[in-house]
């Protein structure tokens, strides 16, 4: 089960893809989860120019690293969101903002992800990792109180946009895997069961595992894992450090910018924080996921350069196989 250890490109979309791959690839990375903003991955571009794709492969080759996924959680976000604004603005491409009228912005984000699907499949991948975004996360506080239709339209409101998005990617043979993630429409363990079941527990949508986004939230992500086993579509290595036990520091992060000693919380890079790594992999290891490992680095306390190498390192240090018998099979007579 030996599974290939990757680099997320989305922190590095400010250089080029080309320098990307000569600093993967001299750490010792197998492969990349290609962002689709910066030039790493141009959804437009990869469907106008038949040869596009080739090239990125060609790319790729020359450093030694494979593609197993790509990313395009920035529009993604835009398709289910309320409120579209400024926020949305300053990640979305130009042709996907068009004039910012709300609605517009989530029907080209919709056809972006279909776009999406049909890029990957011509890249050579089956899986595309991103977000959903929600029209029902700034009921989040549950004041003003939210009646319970409200909270169920938003899930119609996914399964609505996402699923003409989903036949797509049954088309071309690809999977979507969410990143369940604070502010989109599943962000812990109920709302993905929710999603799941809004859905219809369909094939083309599964789980991005990022063990970060439970730690602080106090889930449990080896739990998580064992209960959506069969929807664990990709694994992110991303930590999280908590810093609430001075009375004072909040979950919600008190609108502190990363990095803040104020924050409850912070981003740090894996293996630095509060994720029970041992216990993830041993359960991945339980579930039989053998898909690529990818390393999300974010780290506002530390140089990229430095944490990325020492990253890897860490992954690979619990990247142990199951044995091949019970240990207590030597027991036997037999």
């Amino acid at each position: 089960m030996s599974r290939p250890v990757t680099l997320f490109t989305g922190q590095w979309a400010d250089l080029p893809f080309d320098e990307v791959c000569r600093l993967a690839a001299g750490w010792g990375y197998d492969g990349l989860e290609i962002a689709c903003w910066g030039d790493h991955f141009e959804v437009d571009k990869a469907l106008a120019d038949p040869t596009y794709a080739d090239g990125k492969r060609e790319q790729l080759d020359r450093h030694g690293l494979s593609v197993y996924a790509i990313s395009n959680h920035l529009v993604g976000q835009a398709v289910c969101d309320d409120p579209i604004d400024e926020r949305h603005r300053g990640i979305l491409p130009d042709r996907i903002w068009g004039d910012g009228d709300p609605e517009g912005v989530r029907q080209r984000a919709a056809e972006e992800m279909k776009d999406t699907a049909r890029a990957a499949a011509q890249l050579g991948v089956r899986t595309v990792i991103g977000f959903t975004g929600s029209s029902i996360w700034k009921t989040v506080a549950m004041f003003p109180p939210v009646p319970q239709a409200m909270v169920d339209a938003g899930y119609a409101d996914f399964a609505e946009r996402w699923g003409p998005i989903l036949d797509v990617f049954d088309e071309v043979g690809v999977r979507f895997a969410h990143e369940v993630h604070p502010s989109e429409i599943a962000y812990d363990y109920w709302t993905t069961v929710a999603a799941l079941e809004a859905i219809g527990h369909r094939d083309a949508f599964g789980l991005n595992w990022d063990p970060s986004h439970f730690v602080w939230q106090d889930l449990d992500p080896v739990g998580f894992l064992w209960d959506f086993k069969d929807r664990i579509y990709h694994v992110d290595c991303k930590d999280a450090k908590r810093q609430v036990g001075n009375g004072r520091n909040g979950r919600l992060g008190s609108h502190a910018p990363w990095a803040d000693p104020r924050r409850g919380w912070d981003f740090v890079s894996t293996g630095r924080g509060d994720v029970p790594w041992e216990a993830c992999f041993r359960m991945l290891n339980t579930i039989g996921y053998d898909g690529p490992i990818s390393v999300e680095w974010e780290d506002a306390g530390m140089d990229r350069l430095v944490g990325a190498p020492a990253a890897l390192e860490f992954v690979r240090g619990l990247l142990f196989e199951p044995p091949a018998a019970a240990f207590d099979a030597a027991f036997s007579s037999r």
